[in-house]
């Protein structure tokens, strides 16, 4: 009984705590987003600009290898850039929020804020810049529906275009997950940083985004492989996200369910490991 009171107790606590401190998580995020583009000529319109043109370099380099004859590619630039998108929102907000803590050392060390304000603002920040990436989306995807250049002239929208959120909704949970776990990994290990820039290298050709799952498996002796990809969580967002946006069909029951367990259960560790070593992480900055 004592054990559930104290629970309910910190709960309470932690959602005061971040009521009280909100304006302050805008705030950090507003500052984010500027701070990327500060000295740039053409600033936040990069947050537009890049996503489109590692679509062009890609689709350029791998077009010719894995989008011709394919008949599990609707249009390939397009397939691409679906895939891209939760990647690099992925990729960019973990390593944000990874070094969250050595970037604003100096702050933490002088004024009392919640410790996990400096990784979510991180990761909203990526958030943001993932959300005008979605308007580029919109005008790529416009663009090849136009000219027909690269089977676009198959696209087709429906209403399953609206679900769009909830792979982005899971993204952004599993994000911030993995994202407070690091950053307290990160204080204490500073080798954490290199090997997760190796690690999410690895992911962008071990998850289907440059190529489509089906042509792993086209001799029937890969299933492993399979396998080894389908429980990557990236791949179950990424195929959500492609039934919403690309496809334009019902949502994978499967990999809803697996995805959504995924992203609470990281978030719920990433919590648990966050406010088991808060109190300790000043002494080591």
């Amino acid at each position: 009984m004592s054990t559930n009171s104290s629970g309910e107790t910190m709960l309470k606590h932690d959602v005061d705590m971040f009521r009280k401190y909100r304006n302050l998580l805008e705030e950090l995020t507003r500052k984010n987003v500027k701070l990327k583009y500060r000295n740039s000529w053409l600033g936040i319109f990069w947050s537009f600009l890049q996503p489109l043109l590692n679509m062009v370099v890609l689709s350029v380099v791998f077009g010719g290898l894995f989008g011709k004859h394919s008949q599990y590619i609707i249009c390939y630039p397009v397939f691409l850039f679906t895939g891209r998108l939760i990647y690099d929102f992925f990729n960019t907000a973990t390593k944000q929020a990874m070094t969250s803590f050595r970037r604003n050392a100096a702050i933490i060390k002088k004024v009392y804020v919640p410790k996990y304000m400096y990784p979510l603002s991180s990761i909203f920040s990526c958030f943001v810049t993932f959300a005008i990436s979605i308007l580029c989306y919109i005008t790529v995807w416009i663009f090849f529906k136009l000219t027909g250049i690269s089977g676009g002239a198959n696209l087709t929208i429906d209403w399953h275009v609206l679900l769009f959120f909830v792979p982005m909704a899971l993204i952004l949970i599993f994000s911030t997950g993995v994202g407070l776990i690091l950053s307290v990994l990160c204080v204490y290990f500073r080798d954490i940083e290199y090997i997760w820039d190796v690690v999410t290298r690895l992911l962008l050709y071990m998850v289907p985004i440059l190529y489509p799952l089906q042509n792993i498996n086209k001799d029937g002796d890969r299933n492993w492989i399979v396998y080894v990809i389908k429980i990557n969580p990236l791949y179950s967002m990424i195929e959500l996200f492609r039934q919403s946006v690309l496809y334009g069909i019902d949502f994978s029951w499967k990999l809803l369910v697996y995805a959504t367990a995924v992203s609470f259960g990281t978030l719920a560790l990433g919590m648990l490991i966050f406010n088991w070593k808060s109190d300790d992480l000043i002494y080591h900055l």
